[in-house]
């Protein structure tokens, strides 16, 4: 099975920034999209960037301009760059691959509150 451990989540003032990470490991082969989604209260899950493994990268019209997804250096890593963070963005975030995998890591809370 693979595994995902997304971390960096804190609560921030709105306007804040934060740089969330993501490692996967386990029985992988390869992911060709990654991506980043969020739930938050009461909402569905949403996929609000991903990425290709050629470094094509694509996001949700609630997030673009603000948010950055990148891959590391290091294999199976993946990185999530928020900046001019709103209230409407306080969510769980997660990283799994896109279509996403039967597996999901516990997330990373993220909170945006003045």
């Amino acid at each position: 099975q693979v595994q995902f451990v997304e971390s960096g989540g804190d609560s921030v003032q709105p306007g804040g920034s934060l740089r969330l990470s993501c490692a996967a490991s386990g029985t992988i082969f390869g992911i060709n999209r990654m991506g980043w989604y969020r739930q938050g209260p009461g909402k569905q899950r949403e996929l609000v960037a991903h990425i290709t493994r050629d470094g094509d990268t694509n996001y949700s019209d609630s997030v673009k301009g603000r948010f950055t997804i990148s891959r590391g250096n290091a294999k199976n890593t993946v990185y999530l760059e928020m900046n001019s963070l709103k209230p409407g963005d306080t969510a769980v975030y997660y990283c799994n691959a896109v279509p996403s995998f039967r597996y999901w890591g516990q997330g990373t809370q993220v909170t945006v509150s003045s």
